[in-house]
């Protein structure tokens, strides 16, 4: 049976092709149908009233012209077709015919259109009858004084029609926000042709019940012995409720199509802006135009330093790091970038060597918390952030898709000319600072090149350090947890300095999980001038990751294979992760020797065995370093352990004790110190 009617309900439908905006007759009808209130005192409460803004209004206007007189013979047909005895699906056949040039979403906003005009007239009437004397007088002929008296007998029913009214309207709005759906962005889909295939049902359906509404208004048909009937209220909120059955199957439909519509404009966002990066540019600010979502006269940048919002025109032409980051960055990730972000602008006679940070922060879901949390870190930044909600989502597929992004933070740099450098200057950062700037990978081979182990561990162990280097005096940099073996180290090591006369600094570093042992024994290394420390446990981590992060950025070079400063550092790294105290001993910038806690304090307490073959003044550190050599054995054991949450693991690491490829393996661990 509904196959054979929605057939019949086709047949009626031959549109001439004219294009109709109804959108702006939809606030309009939501306007008539929220006010049109029955109250039972035949005038509205002002209240409830003044709680709507006139939408009708400031919807703008809308050229009603066209529409006039379609609405205007609509109004008509329901009137005549109310009043010729037919039933509700003779009422909706008929109004099918009457308007069967028109698309489907033009029928069903008219024919909503023609029935609010007469709603919203009756209840208009029905407010106004006991002030308004023409009112009145209207009411009377209409019969409503008597309508009026059995208030409590139409209430139920009256309610039910506004119930269905609203159903009405909501289909409606769904009908019409179809056609706002971009059609060089819709195919064929399933969900495309469900839609095409149960827009005219859900058009039928709303027309019936509109049909159905205006027999209960057509009272000038009733007498004064009409009575409710609950079986008619039943039948209003059952057509309701397969209105709002109808309206869920459309909007979920839709909300397919149009989740299918933006993974589509996003491919298209991301594929242009892949091809804009690779195009060449003459400015940096189409690129970033591109990057953030600006509108216009919007000021996107805020301005760490002077706490003001600026424009993106103040990037232009300038080195511009964009920091890539969740919401959540390390603090040894901020402190290291803060220090050489503040360095670089001490010195305002070197504008060659200056540039811009921007945060980009990446955020998935927005709410309240991450709101705060966002404003808390960019409140701690110098330089400038954008608020995640302006990314362009292709950009953040961009940095995911290519440039890898997961949670370490990246520095992305941005050329004044508007080239975006295919490389991550985040390790460019940690290991060389400002003296990696313009950031390209060549400058970071220079440095690389020209690199000592002694300036490599300076920027990040104590200011001294090089002023130590550069006056030739004996550096020893030291770490492990047992405070008794930091005790008998430091005991033997400046009794050997006395003995040997040779001028001595020694610097605890600690571990690379600076947890409560390391802070215990920096307090008690303090206490017993033992050495000097550092204090800031942030600085000891930054130490630490800087060694890492010098062996992930060696290993992007192709740079691992018989690099003897590589392998330093290598080492220094498996006698921390291998549990055991350490000893690094190094005169100027060149000569250096190492060991574990036992091979150095047993050497040095034989240093009397062995003081004689030490060539003064510059032979020390050359003799320790033999007398270490005998006692290493060929057989070792060392592991390397790179976390993957530091970004890059290189595919080939030497061993620091032979120079042959490690195996590598997967490791977990729980080490709660």
């Amino acid at each position: 049976m509904e196959m054979d009617r929605m057939k019949k309900v086709l047949g009626t439908h031959e549109p001439d092709g004219r294009d109709f905006d109804v959108t702006p007759l939809v606030p309009i009808v939501e306007d008539i149908i929220k006010r049109a209130t029955f109250l039972g005192g035949g005038a509205q409460d002002q209240d409830y009233a003044d709680t709507w803004e006139d939408t009708a209004i400031r919807s703008g206007s809308v050229d009603m012209k066209e529409l006039t007189y379609a609405i205007n013979k609509t109004i008509n047909e329901i009137i005549c077709n109310c009043s010729s005895g037919g039933d509700e699906h003779f009422v909706a056949m008929a109004l099918c015919r009457s308007l069967s040039r028109y698309a489907w979403e033009d029928k069903v906003a008219i024919a909503l259109a023609a029935f609010a005009v007469s709603y919203g007239k009756f209840w208009l009437v029905a407010q106004l009858l006991t002030t308004n004397p023409l009112a009145k007088s209207v009411a009377v002929i209409r019969e409503l004084p008597e309508i009026i008296e059995h208030t409590e007998a139409l209430k139920r029913k009256f309610e039910a029609v506004s119930n269905l009214s609203k159903a009405m309207l909501n289909v409606t709005s769904c009908i019409i926000n179809l056609k706002e759906l971009p059609t060089e962005y819709i195919g064929q889909s399933n969900e495309v042709v469900f839609l095409t295939a149960h827009v005219p049902t859900a058009v039928y359906w709303t027309l019936r019940s509109i049909a159905t509404c205006s027999f209960i208004l057509d009272l000038t048909a009733l007498g004064p012995e009409y009575v409710d009937s609950a079986a008619e209220a039943w039948d209003l909120n059952s057509l309701a409720h397969k209105l709002a059955k109808i309206k869920e199957g459309l909007e979920d439909q839709t909300a397919i199509i149009k989740k299918e519509i933006e993974k589509r404009r996003e491919n298209d966002a991301y594929n242009a802006l892949v091809e804009l990066f690779k195009t060449p540019n003459t400015d940096n600010t189409k690129i970033l135009s591109a990057v953030i979502n600006v509108k216009e006269d919007q000021l996107p940048l805020y301005d760490g330093t002077n706490n003001k919002r600026a424009s993106l025109d103040i990037l232009r032409k300038k080195h511009v790091l964009l920091l890539i980051s969740e919401l959540h960055i390390p603090q040894e990730e901020l402190s290291i970038l803060h220090q050489f972000y503040t360095e670089s602008r001490q010195q305002p006679t070197r504008l060659d060597k200056q540039y811009e940070v921007v945060w980009l922060p990446v955020v998935d879901t927005f709410s309240n918390a991450t709101d705060e949390q966002f404003e808390l870190v960019q409140n701690s930044m110098p330089w400038y952030s954008v608020h995640p909600i302006m990314l362009e989502r292709a950009f953040i597929r961009f940095i995911k898709d290519v440039k890898s992004f997961d949670k370490t933070p990246q520095l992305l740099v941005l050329h004044p000319r508007g080239n975006l450098s295919g490389y991550n200057a985040r390790d460019m950062m940690w290991v060389w600072g400002n003296l990696a700037f313009p950031f390209t990978e060549e400058r970071e081979k220079e440095l690389w090149m020209e690199a000592t182990l002694i300036e490599l561990l300076a920027d990040s162990i104590h200011q001294n350090l090089l002023l130590w280097a550069d006056q030739n005096r004996y550096i020893c940099l030291y770490g492990g947890a047992d405070i008794e073996w930091i005790r008998r180290l430091t005991t033997i090591m400046w009794s050997v300095a006395n003995t040997a006369r040779i001028p001595l600094e020694m610097l605890y570093v600690g571990k690379k999980n600076p947890k409560e042992s390391v802070r215990k024994n920096n307090s008690i290394i303090q206490a017993e001038n033992l050495s000097h420390i550092w204090p800031d446990v942030i600085k000891i981590q930054i130490f630490w990751m800087r060694l890492e992060i010098m062996l992930e950025s060696w290993g992007q070079h192709g740079m691992f294979v018989k690099s003897d400063l590589i392998q330093h550092v290598g080492k220094i790294i498996c006698y921390d992760q291998d549990g055991e105290g350490w000893a690094f001993i190094a005169r100027g910038r060149h000569e250096m020797a190492k060991g574990i806690d036992k091979e150095v304090y047993q050497c040095l307490s034989k240093f009397d065995e062995w003081k004689d073959k030490v060539v003064y003044p510059d032979g020390f550190v050359i003799a320790l370093d033999e007398q270490l050599r005998e006692l290493q054995t060929p057989h070792h054991c060392n592991r390397l352990i790179l976390p993957e949450s530091t970004g890059h693991i290189p595919e080939k690491v030497v061993c620091a004790e032979c120079g042959r490829p490690m195996e590598s393996f997967t490791m977990y661990r729980c080490c709660t110190d």
